[in-house]
């Protein structure tokens, strides 16, 4: 950790990359954790004495009783699945309203966005994103085309700035052909939402956050999908709506990228991805089922099958490249132990040519493999580096 210097953490595949249990992991060092970018489709899970916990918006820090955890202003945020998520921790026995405070700039999700993104999905038939329907692209749209709606709002006069944000999201669902809904109920457990999130600290997180730095606390920047799902640097458009890589953290909680520290990028030893989306390593086989089934690759949020396949070193070093990461930690190792052989990735073939450049599409790439020896050894017990096969450290 370095003194007044805000440390990153992020995922360099395309998300699931186990970052919540890193994050548990090293939040014992931070004072602070905090959230900088995405909305509740991201799901940290994280399990203690035997009860499991799917955080969507809640930093991972909320679990260790001393730490300060701020969700940014970077972060889209429905109040109604906060409230749950909230709710749920704290009959769990998580005091949070002291602990947890929210930036007045972070944009809302409205139940008519979540409208929005199933007739916007619906009408792109064949091209569909595979969005997980929670409305996020559209929030994020309404933020950037300056029509948005942020959490400072609910302070002040929120009933009519609601109403008209409304009335301009059924005009646009009209066009779109899209009437035949009813949003009573959601809406009324929305606006229970907001009330509740009333409760908590609205702060303006940028001078929280530069403050804690500037007093020497240590602070921890989590961020949620990964680098591949970024919004300029992914795979476009098969993307989340937000900026996943490091860059995200400065204005996602408004740091100035020389209060930029450590940077811990978080991989796994093979590749997943959710949704549609070119993924050049994918397997179809009874391998790809192998690695689901033993690394139990199913969303914690939508409990959809992930899409699994070997190790790409072409998309990792380019991760690696635009995040300026400076500490790598691979998860899910174990997954691999029983397989005789394990392909890596190393270079890709387009029209022929071998490159080892991340390319503008990765749509019709052929990945170039290299096969190396599995070391066919139960590893879950091991506790020090000097446990390690050979075959493994190679």
């Amino acid at each position: 950790m370095n003194q007044g210097k805000a440390d990153v953490l992020l995922g360099l595949q395309w998300g699931d990359e186990g970052k919540g249990k890193v994050v548990d992991v090293l939040t014992p060092n931070y004072n602070v954790i905090a959230r900088f970018q995405g909305g509740p489709n991201a799901g940290h899970t994280l399990e203690f004495k035997g009860q499991k916990y799917v955080l969507r918006s809640i930093p991972s820090g909320i679990f260790q009783g001393d730490k300060i955890n701020i969700i940014g202003n970077g972060v889209v945020l429905a109040p109604d699945l906060f409230m749950e998520e909230a709710m749920s921790l704290e009959q769990s026995g998580h005091e949070l309203k002291s602990r947890l405070q929210i930036s007045k700039k972070a944009h809302l999700i409205m139940p008519t966005h979540r409208l929005l993104d199933a007739a916007i999905e619906a009408s792109k038939g064949k091209n569909r994103v595979g969005t997980t329907g929670k409305g996020i692209g559209p929030a994020y749209t309404d933020k950037i085309s300056r029509a948005g709606l942020r959490v400072g709002d609910i302070l002040d006069d929120f009933e009519v700035k609601y109403a008209l944000h409304k009335a301009r999201h059924e005009i646009m669902l009209k066009s779109m052909g899209f009437t035949d809904y009813d949003i009573a109920e959601e809406e009324r457990k929305w606006m229970e939402g907001v009330e509740y999130m009333k409760q908590f600290r609205l702060v303006d997180s940028e001078h929280e956050i530069n403050r804690h730095l500037s007093e020497g606390r240590t602070v921890l920047c989590e961020g949620a999908q990964g680098t591949m799902l970024d919004i300029d640097f992914g795979s476009y458009p098969f993307v989340t709506s937000s900026n996943t890589v490091c860059a995200g953290a400065c204005t996602g909680l408004g740091l100035g990228p020389n209060k930029i520290g450590r940077v811990f990028g978080i991989m796994k030893a093979y590749c997943t991805r959710v949704g549609a989306g070119p993924f050049p390593t994918e397997l179809f086989d009874e391998t790809g089922k192998k690695i689901r089934d033993l690394g139990h690759e199913y969303g914690a949020v939508t409990g959809r099958e992930r899409r699994c396949g070997w190790i790409d070193l072409v998309a990792l070093r380019y991760s690696i490249m635009v995040n300026g990461v400076t500490e790598l930690i691979m998860m899910k190792s174990d997954v691999l132990d029983s397989f005789d052989e394990i392909k890596a990735c190393t270079a890709y073939k387009i029209d022929g040519q071998t490159t080892t450049d991340f390319p503008y599409s990765i749509d019709n790439v052929e990945p170039v493999y290299e096969t190396l020896k599995g070391w066919n050894t139960d590893m879950s017990q091991m506790t020090s580096e000097d446990e390690f096969p050979e075959a493994f450290r190679n």
